[in-house]
């Protein structure tokens, strides 16, 4: 591999940990587009290179960082939540792993930038203005 590419893509691992540490997203938001349209995966290729890059070694460090921080001003995370998440986590993660193996790539792509569009909309408000928008209208 040549070393501008090894620079090119511990940047871009150092900017999505940035992103995921400081406001907790990273792999789907922000290495899966990177991958795809910088480095040219396929959207399988660069979904399970999120997943691989996002596992225990990662999130760890982060995690500890936001546990010590929340018990220190007195609003722990709670571990039965983290516990009960990450079992769901797990099952839905192998189940939408097996359902995006099987359905067509540029159909995943479509599914994956909708949920990115509906997620930006709702964080944004912009749901309350398009509703009241329409309901002027009529």
């Amino acid at each position: 591999m040549p070393t501008q590419e090894i620079v090119i893509i511990i940047l871009i691992g150092l900017a999505a940990g940035v992103l995921s540490g400081l406001v907790g997203i990273g792999g789907g938001i922000i290495l899966v587009p990177i991958l795809v349209f910088f480095l040219g995966y396929t959207q399988y290729q660069a979904q399970g290179t999120s997943l691989a890059v996002l596992l225990l070694p990662v999130g760890i460090l982060a995690f500890l960082n936001y546990y010590n921080e929340c018990k220190k001003i007195g609003t722990p995370i709670d571990m039965r939540i983290v516990g009960l998440l990450a079992a769901g986590f797990v099952v839905g993660a192998l189940g939408g792993s097996e359902i995006a193996g099987k359905i067509n790539k540029e159909l995943l792509k479509k599914i994956f930038a909708i949920v990115l569009l509906y997620t930006a909309i709702k964080m944004m408000n912009w749901d309350t203005l398009i509703f009241r928008w329409v309901k002027s209208i009529f």
